[in-house]
């Protein structure tokens, strides 16, 4: 009788069918066009626009060393280990609410003993009372009857997936940075190398024009003029010196580990690493896969569960507590013949007065979804408008870098001629101090313009979410186990 009895109770546990009260999800319009920007400032469209959205960062970044810098940052950066174990935890977090889906069986077994004393026993004499039992049951275990469990545990997935894509948002974010540090360390380093070859020969001059000095050729301004230059090419050198120390440091931190020597830059940084070009002709519905869209997706997925669970909150609910096992007063008749104990509560709980209680708590579950899908559409607006400005910038940059060019060019050609037109005496070292000024500006502001060029095609990873197949791949056995476990 107790097994029947225990059966019908499991029975009734796992085979109750639960109806979800949550909303059906439909995913919002995304709120901005379906084409970028058109303009002068924009690079033109081509047609193979969609495969840049699905390269891998190893066939984007294609340099060899800041390949080897990138992978050596996602082995050790203390950020993205944070982010990946913020996964475990919201693993653990829904396998909690998933849990209450089912009954938690215990096995339990206790034994007592009493003395009465004479005083109180029915026969004048003391008597001394044994009494064990063992068992095996469930208490307080909810019958879903109308999915208020169920919405929590979904709740709990959409949570666990918006955490794995916190995780690749932070992993693109940190290759992006450290492309960026590793170029701006490439940039610092040509500074310093052309501030280096300005200070030599600035020093030579210095020495020539002293020398026409004590012949009485040059006067002592010219020496003073050629000093100055010297002087000023010594800060840039200190200066440079200084930030490429900050550079190495700042790299020291996304790595999480001292840059080895022999992935130090030491090229240009126009050449440190083969960068793949963007094609204009993505439309703007690739953003949809960005991490952070993606996030606040199913962060909004997590709201509208939570509607459901705000909802079965108004009907009955329904718990079962039962058990099955032996009960004796003697340990050695625990398990004889009629021994049998077992018990059955069912329990049904009718919401009638609350205090508007849960009214309130459905009317926050409905503000939560509203906020998160303002959220959502504002995550999709701020990418578009990133993308947007990275476009506009790609589609001047080459045309800047090439009027920086002719820049120097004509600088160069301005510094040469200045100087032979002084050492003919025609005319003052004024203008030569001149010229040469302008060249370094040039040749300093052509740096920029590169690095800004390089800078922009990392940006343009970061800003597209990243290449999606080595990404797809690290994840894919996490959120599949994950995604089969939320369909059970």
């Amino acid at each position: 009788m107790r097994n029947t009895l225990l059966s019908l109770a499991l029975s009734s546990a796992f085979l109750a069918g639960c109806t979800s009260m949550a909303p059906n999800y439909q995913r919002p319009a995304a709120p901005v066009e379906a084409s970028w920007p058109q303009g002068a400032a924009y690079p033109a469209a081509t047609a193979d626009g969609r495969q840049f959205a699905d390269t891998a960062w190893r066939d984007y970044f294609s340099d060899p060393k800041l390949q080897q810098v990138i992978s050596l940052a996602l082995a050790n950066n203390r950020d993205l280990r944070v982010a990946a174990l913020n996964i475990e935890k919201a693993r653990a977090q829904y396998q909690i609410s998933r849990a209450d889906l089912f009954p938690s069986i215990r096995a339990s077994g206790s034994g007592t003993g009493q003395r009465t004393p004479g005083s109180l026993s029915g026969t004048g004499n003391p008597e001394i009372s044994h009494q064990y039992s063992a068992g095996l049951g469930f208490a307080s275990y909810e019958i879903d009857l109308f999915g208020r469990v169920q919405s929590l545990k979904d709740a709990a997935l959409e949570q666990f997936f918006a955490t794995e894509e916190a995780r690749r948002s932070t992993q693109i974010s940190l290759i992006a940075e450290v492309a960026n540090a590793y170029l701006t360390l490439a940039a610092d380093n040509d500074r310093l190398r052309l501030a280096q070859d300005t200070l030599k020969s600035q020093r030579e001059s210095f020495e020539l024009t002293r020398k026409r000095f004590d012949l009485g050729v040059a006067s002592e301004l010219d020496v003073r003029q050629a000093q100055t230059s010297v002087e000023s090419a010594r800060v840039d050198v200190a200066r440079f010196t200084g930030q490429i120390a900050q550079d190495a440091n700042a790299l020291t931190l996304l790595l999480g580990t001292r840059l080895p020597a022999e992935l130090q830059p030491s090229a240009s940084v126009e050449s440190v690493t083969a960068l793949r070009d963007v094609p204009g002709g993505l439309p703007s519905d690739v953003l949809l896969s960005r991490p952070d869209i993606v996030q606040a997706e199913h962060q909004l997925k997590s709201a509208n569960a939570n509607i459901g669970a705000a909802r079965a909150a108004f009907f009955p609910s329904i718990t079962l507590t039962a058990s099955a096992g032996t009960a004796s007063a003697s340990l050695g008749d625990l398990f004889k013949a009629g021994s049998g104990a077992w018990s059955f509560m069912p329990q049904i709980s009718i919401p009638i007065f609350e205090g508007g209680r849960n009214i309130a708590n459905l009317d926050a579950a409905k503000a939560d979804e509203k906020i998160a899908v303002a959220q959502y559409e504002k995550s999709i607006q701020s990418a578009f408008r990133e993308v947007s400005d990275a476009l506009a910038d790609r589609g001047t940059l080459d045309e800047q870098v090439s009027a920086q060019q002719a820049l120097v060019d004509a600088s160069a050609k301005s510094y040469t001629l200045s100087q032979a037109r002084y050492g003919k005496g025609v005319d003052s070292y004024l203008n030569v101090l001149d010229s040469q000024r302008s060249l370094y500006s040039a040749q300093q502001g052509l740096i920029s313009i590169r690095l800004s060029r390089q800078a922009n095609l990392v940006t343009l990873y970061k800003v597209f979410g990243g290449g999606g197949q080595e990404e797809a791949a690290a994840t894919a056995a996490t959120t599949g186990t994950a995604a089969k476990a939320g369909a059970a």
